[in-house]
């Protein structure tokens, strides 16, 4: 069990805190505040500056706002996008088979379907918004590549995604099965035994977010960051409005957005269950410079075996982001599970990623490839600082508090999935919009029943 004083909402940034790769451009927002001293009182709070509170404040001040927009203030603990949205690994990959697996047996196939398409409609959303609003972040569609080392592993994969071909679905049209010869010839993963490819894409995430929260502030965020939420009061006042303290003050909000992924817990203890602070590690690689290295696809989620796996992306620069690993560090929970501490690395992986290319890849022999940057708050598939019990992001009105609703909670497969979240918790919060409505998923809402969580995918 994670102390007390590691489940205080959003740590400040300890000695050797890990900076991620994401974080060496930094914009002119990272430290920004609107205003001088913290507003008294707001329409809306946002909690929260990574993806999911950028992508909700972007929406609450659309081009087109009819009439007065309403007051609107966003409060980061940190710097901007310092937490799990600037720790992840830039992939933008919807899940089309690996979790529908799991989704089908739990739920259903229609449910599965809903959310597979989902994460597929966030491509096309996202490259109309990069397009629409000129925002620089590397933003590349390409195809992913899930390759499997261990060949059972394989063979149960194709088994469920042979099932999806039966079942006459559009999308997995787009899945290509890969055999031994052309996955090792494709990918250049040295000991792969097959596996499948599809459309995705990635990018810069940092970008993206800051991106999102200039527009915002132009049009009249009030954009606050070190900004530390300690305590969201469990009364309202008579004007209906909830206190919300600071490490700089009250602020005073009709409507609250949770938008705090791995600490949601430590401001409302009621997802202390269902949203477990979680985290890994993931690295930034380069070759030397002049040494001889192969070109490699873009995006790769590597299977080693049960509980094994990588995921990577290739940037146009020539260098790698790779993460994951978990396999070796699950058993030693202390040092990653129920804990949000993202200024220090984990001891049983630091390591690993030295000589990761080298030792996996055709044609990286002499490569000389070294890891440039390491930090934590990426995790195997889970890219982010959270661990849902049951793998879905809450999203919705918070049971039995008015006026506040949450966007958290993405499982490490948050960038195919926030921004759609985003823009749905901002109708809920200023049109009072139902969560039916909004045409999320339905597995996504939060709910009372979702609070004591069936299943338990925290420890795999």
């Amino acid at each position: 069990m994670a102390s007390t004083e590691s489940r205080k909402p959003f740590p400040q940034p300890a000695a050797g805190y890990t900076q991620s790769f994401w974080r060496t451009d930094l914009d002119p927002l990272d430290s920004h505040r609107s205003t001088p001293d913290l507003p008294k009182e707001t329409d809306i709070l946002i909690i929260g500056g990574g993806y999911a509170g950028a992508s909700a404040a972007y929406h609450l001040f659309p081009e087109d706002q009819q009439g007065t927009p309403p007051k609107v203030a966003l409060l980061e603990a940190r710097e901007l996008c310092s937490g799990a949205t600037g720790r992840n690994g830039g992939h933008l990959r919807p899940d089309l088979y690996s979790m529908t697996a799991t989704y089908t047996q739990r739920y259903g196939i229609e449910a599965a379907v809903e959310v597979v398409r989902f994460e597929i409609s966030h491509m096309k959303e996202l490259e109309n918004l990069v397009r629409k609003e000129n925002i620089e972040c590397d933003l590349t569609f390409t195809r992913s590549y899930d390759i499997y080392l261990d060949a059972d592993q394989l063979a149960t994969a194709k088994s469920f995604y042979n099932f999806l071909v039966d079942q006459g679905l559009d999308f997995i049209d787009d899945v290509k099965y890969l055999s031994k010869e052309d996955a090792q010839g494709t990918t250049k993963v040295r000991d792969a035994q097959g596996g499948f490819s599809f459309s995705a894409g990635h990018l810069w995430p940092y970008k993206l977010i800051a991106g999102l929260l200039r527009i915002a502030v132009s049009r009249g965020l009030n954009l606050q960051t070190n900004t530390m939420v300690t305590e969201i009061g469990q009364t309202r006042t008579p004007e209906g409005l909830w206190p919300v303290t600071t490490d700089r003050g009250i602020i005073y909000a009709r409507k609250i957005i949770l938008a705090t992924n791995a600490f949601t817990s430590a401001l409302a203890s009621e997802y202390s269950k269902a949203i477990v602070p979680c985290k890994g590690l993931c690295t930034h690689i380069e070759a030397a410079p002049g040494a001889p290295y192969q070109q490699l696809p873009e995006t790769y989620a590597i299977r080693l075996g049960s509980g094994a796996f990588i995921y990577q992306i290739s940037r146009k620069d020539g260098s790698i982001i790779v993460g994951g690993a978990q396999y070796t560090y699950k058993d030693a929970q202390e040092q990653w599970h129920n804990n949000p501490d993202d200024g220090t690395l984990i001891k049983n992986v630091e390591n690993y990623f030295d000589g990761y290319m080298q030792r996996t890849f055709f044609g990286w022999e002499d490569s000389q490839a070294t890891v440039t940057h390491k930090w934590t708050g990426g995790m195997q598939n889970i890219l982010d600082l959270s661990v849902l019990a049951d793998s879905l992001p809450h999203i919705g009105g918070i049971p039995g508090k008015p006026g506040q609703f949450i966007a958290a909670g993405f499982n490490g497969h948050g960038m195919p999935v926030v921004f759609l979240c985003g823009k749905a918790i901002a109708q809920m919060a200023q049109q009072s919009v139902s969560f039916q409505e909004t045409g999320l998923p339905k597995l996504f809402e939060t709910s009372a029943a979702r609070l004591d969580p069936v299943y338990d995918d925290t420890l795999g």
